[in-house]
């Protein structure tokens, strides 16, 4: 089992940035792969980022791309998401996902945070 825990959110300006985390307890996260996902109000969940397991490969949606990084911590607990040029579209409860494969589908990951908040003001 692997509890994720995510941090970081809050309220930014528009053009601002913010970096969220994703803590893993019970197992190491760095046997897994990762997604980033989002949920604003009205809108179905959607992947942002992912990155694999192992090397470490990253995919990122086209509205991000560019903009977020995602990444991990060399002691393999952490995930983060660096988030640059926000606007008010990004406002959304971001979710980190821990499964066997990065890919953007909610339903390959097994494990998952409760979220945090991210609200950009125009």
């Amino acid at each position: 089992q692997v509890q994720l825990v995510e941090s970081g959110g809050g309220l930014v300006q528009a053009g601002g940035s913010l970096m969220l985390s994703c803590v893993a307890s019970g197992r190491t996260i760095s046997g897994y792969a990762v997604g980033w996902f989002r949920q604003a109000p009205g809108k179905a969940r959607e992947c942002v980022a992912t990155i694999s397991r192992g090397v470490g490969s990253t995919w990122y949606e086209d509205s991000v791309r560019g903009r977020f990084t995602i990444s991990r911590d060399r002691a393999g607990n952490t995930v983060y998401l660096q988030m640059n040029k926000l606007t008010p579209e990004d406002t959304a409860v971001y979710y980190c996902a821990a499964g066997s494969v990065a890919v953007a589908e909610d339903r390959a990951y097994a494990y998952w945070g409760q979220g945090t908040q991210v609200t950009v003001s125009s």
